[in-house]
């Protein structure tokens, strides 16, 4: 590993300092993926700037009102574990428990996860159906952004020069709104998605009164799906109808061609994993 600089700042206005000073300088959290591209001499940083010590910056807190603040330094596990998670938003503590191994999920931050703007992960396409926003910070201020309109692509992400992910911000997610997340791989349990799905129902006398269908690690985003959301709208959620909604999710989707399968297999997939993950919620998967 080539040598570097690194910085360690004790606050999030520091670190902005830092990044507005130096354009080149690059940030450090959980390490788990920035690490790996610098051993194997894709990315060559001269200076990171790490932010361990930022105080504060883990920090989970939740209001009704506002909904749930997940501080970027939080580990994939804290997020997990916190009880206002797995009480309020069971979804994403499913989709952080699939998260590769706990050594992974003591290390990896839930920002640096969606920093990362990594397509083969498991926490967007669950923070994509709860309708989560981005909290940007630098020099200037702070901004937010639904977390739709961050991920831009392949490793790409709206975040600016000097700019870096302070926060994931989830709001409450409307009563009786059950869900689940559902993840297939080709390998080992631990290993990256090959599909990702996040569904959520609520139904109100007996027709579907809100739907919410994610597909992820297929595409270079996850994709809602909302097509097949607009078909349960209002109607009674039988067998006939969640295979209709598995089909739009498959036709929604643009596979990447990976190791992980080709394109074709991944979308037959998709709709298998869409039916299966919408059943769950009407079964009494958690809410």
């Amino acid at each position: 590993m080539r040598r570097f600089e690194l910085l360690e700042p004790t606050s999030l206005a520091e670190a902005c300092e830092l990044l507005a000073a130096d354009e080149e300088a690059r940030l450090i959290a959980g390490g788990t993926a920035l690490l790996v591209l610098i051993k194997q001499g894709v990315f060559r940083p001269e200076t990171l700037v790490n932010l361990k010590k930022v105080q504060g910056a883990a920090e989970i807190s939740y209001d009704p009102e506002r909904g749930l603040r997940l501080g970027a330094l939080a580990t994939i596990h804290q997020v997990e574990r916190a009880p206002v998670v797995r009480e309020r938003y069971p979804l994403l503590a499913e989709a952080c428990h699939v998260v590769a191994n706990v050594r992974i999920r003591n290390s990896a931050t839930i920002g640096g996860n969606v920093a990362h703007g990594d397509y083969q992960s498991d926490p967007p396409t669950a923070l994509l159906a709860l309708d989560s926003r981005v909290e940007l910070t630098s020099r200037q201020g702070r901004r937010e952004l639904p977390l739709s309109e961050f991920l831009l692509g392949l490793y790409e992400t709206a975040l600016a020069p000097g700019e870096l992910v302070s926060a994931v911000l989830v709001p409450p997610p409307p009563a009786g709104l059950r869900g689940t997340y559902l993840k297939f791989t080709t390998r080992s349990s631990e290993d990256r998605p090959t599909i990702g799905v996040a569904a959520m129902v609520r139904q109100r006398d007996g027709v579907c009164a809100e739907a919410r269908l994610v597909i992820g690690a297929t595409t270079p985003t996850p994709v809602r799906v909302h097509d097949a959301e607009a078909l349960a709208a209002g109607q009674p959620l039988d067998a006939a109808l969640l295979q209709r909604m598995a089909a739009a999710a498959g036709a929604a989707i643009e596979p990447v061609d990976d190791l992980h399968g080709p394109a074709e297999y991944k979308r037959h997939v998709a709709q298998v994993l869409a039916r299966r993950a919408l059943t769950a919620c009407l079964e009494g998967g958690p809410a």
